[in-house]
């Protein structure tokens, strides 16, 4: 039996399809064109000319590279193929210019997952959950929300302090995330970002919206100190309730919607990324919900044997 890895095109639509993943309603098989263009990759593993396991990784900031999109067919799993694959998915990956970190997620619980990317050199970083709200009145109080920070110098100032100088992992969207770089940070990307700042400027909070399948307000804060920062909450809330007016407004102008880069509005949520011991720092009435977690898993280009 020919065994083959190559890099898949558009035309080879077909061959997902025939694959037997257990999977129903894959989403992967609905964006299949776009994972083959552009920041994406995917490859495939054939034997003869079966497409038995898939893979592939997404490029952010010219610098990291996620894996994902990982695909076996049922029908000959236990045989290490999607191991064999994502080690050659890795070797191609750091091969490209400016790659100089590889990176995986998956759930805590998905053991055979973790297996995979252990053994082809990537060590955990970091357990989060990703808490989920979309209505946190409950946690507000008559305080104050933080003050914007419209300066470009100030917001600087803060993600090199304790991000870029402390190489401390960034929630650059929802489910991907990535240790700290100055190449992390673009400037078109941080002009989309919202900061604000406490009173006495030692706390900051970075807001920001995504998309994924729902509408999300991102909020990114790097200390573990939330539920004693008097104004964090009413200052989420703030974003919050200014997203949604932005998406009722877009709703109205479907032209304005797609120039925006957020088609079709669907729920809105809250996102925060918690450590597990963060989510225990929550009120005892909080109102979120709290999914199984996800790990992060990692290597450097220089930390490869």
């Amino acid at each position: 039996m020919h065994k083959e890895i190559r890099m898949l095109h558009k035309e080879d639509y077909q061959h997902f399809a025939e694959m037997d993943t257990g999977i129903s309603d894959d989403y992967v098989g609905r964006i299949f064109d776009r994972l083959t263009t552009g920041n994406h990759r995917l490859y495939g593993l054939f034997l003869d000319d079966q497409l038995v396991s898939m893979g592939g990784y997404s490029i952010f900031a010219g610098r990291y590279a996620m894996l994902g999109r990982l695909r076996s067919d049922r029908r000959f799993r236990g045989k290490d193929l999607a191991t064999e694959l994502l080690s050659h998915i890795l070797n191609g990956a750091f091969k490209v210019n400016g790659i100089e970190w590889v990176g995986g997620n998956t759930q805590e619980d998905n053991t055979p997952a973790r297996r995979v990317l252990e053994k082809i050199g990537l060590t955990p970083i970091l357990t989060v959950h990703g808490v989920l709200s979309q209505d946190i009145s409950i946690l507000k109080s008559d305080a104050r929300p933080w003050k914007q920070i419209n300066s470009v110098e100030r917001k600087w100032f803060w993600l090199q302090e304790r991000y870029v100088k402390t190489g401390k992992v960034f929630p650059y969207e929802c489910y991907y995330s990535f240790p700290s770089s100055h190449a992390l940070f673009q400037e078109e990307e941080i002009e989309k970002w919202t900061f604000f700042e406490n009173e006495e400027q030692t706390r900051f909070i970075i807001t920001k919206r995504d998309q994924k399948g729902h509408q999300y307000l991102h909020v990114v804060y790097p200390w573990n100190d939330f539920s004693t920062q008097k104004g964090f909450w009413e200052t989420v809330a703030k974003g919050y309730d200014q997203m949604q007016k932005e998406i009722e407004l877009e709703d109205k102008d479907s032209d304005t919607e797609k120039s925006k880069g957020f088609p079709g509005a669907k729920e809105s949520f809250i996102w925060l990324d918690l450590t597990k011991d963060e989510v225990q720092r929550l009120p005892q009435e909080h109102p979120f919900e709290v999914p199984p977690a996800w790990v992060l898993y990692g290597v450097r280009k220089e930390e490869r044997k």
